[in-house]
């Protein structure tokens, strides 16, 4: 793999950093949507993506990649066409999520962030998806796949493998690829953020109870003052 672009693609790049960094008041700040803009381009953050990224923001090499490697969504490999993250934090374990995890990894033969020989699969155990009521939850390029259990999680990435057309539970009507899901997340929208089911009815139950029996936030004015600070002799 060139540490440096081709000129053709350079250029190209070039275009999206210009609108990327416009978007900003201080240019470095842009460092993060540039950093997916260059894994859209190969799939993964490479030695010649930190140095377009270090290059259009006037950083070093060494400060790019200290957040490139960060951030657990940035990889420093080639990923799989589709990136299958399976949550394992504490209520998808309970849930089930270390036992699917524990079937994906033998299933296709790698472990954790690593990629099936055909490079169409990643794996990867990931922190709360903030999808807690659909535990346990599976992401395949960032798009949810709920209330899932080894057999489904298993059968989820043999179609993907197979090139099946596979629907998140929410979300777009098609599932984007690794690249294309890395573009978005640079900022550029694919138009589709209105596909599919936005909130399923486990995530409405509290709106539709509250509702239903005449609740409503407390009224900020009213709330009980915040104790005084006190020294560490226990005074005010």
């Amino acid at each position: 793999m060139s540490s440096t672009f081709s000129d053709e693609t350079r250029a190209r790049l070039e275009v999206d950093a210009k609108e990327i960094i416009a978007r900003y008041p201080r240019e470095r700040s842009a460092l993060l949507p540039l950093l997916h803009l260059v894994q859209a381009e190969e799939g993964f953050v490479s030695s010649a993506g930190i140095e377009f990224c270090a290059e259009q923001l006037g950083l070093t090499a060494a400060e790019v990649t200290a957040v490139a490697t960060f951030y657990t969504m940035y990889k420093r490999r080639p990923a799989g066409e589709y990136h299958v993250g399976v949550c394992t934090n504490t209520l998808c374990a309970v849930m089930g999520g270390d036992e699917i995890f524990a079937s994906l990894k033998e299933h296709l033969g790698i472990g954790n962030d690593e990629t099936t020989e055909d490079g169409k699969v990643s794996l990867e155990h990931v922190e709360c998806n903030a999808a807690c009521d659909f535990a346990p939850v599976v992401m395949v390029n960032w798009e949810f796949f709920d209330n899932q259990t080894p057999d489904s999680a298993k059968k989820l990435v043999d179609d993907l493998r197979l090139g099946k057309d596979v629907v998140p539970t929410r979300g777009p009507d098609r599932l984007c690829t690794w690249k294309e899901a890395s573009r978005v997340l640079a900022g550029f929208s694919d138009g589709r953020g209105a596909e599919g089911t936005q909130a399923g009815e486990p995530s409405l139950t509290g709106l539709r109870l509250a509702r239903e029996r005449g609740w409503t936030a407390p009224d900020p004015d009213r709330l009980p003052a915040a104790p005084a600070e006190t020294d560490e002799e226990g005074g005010a």
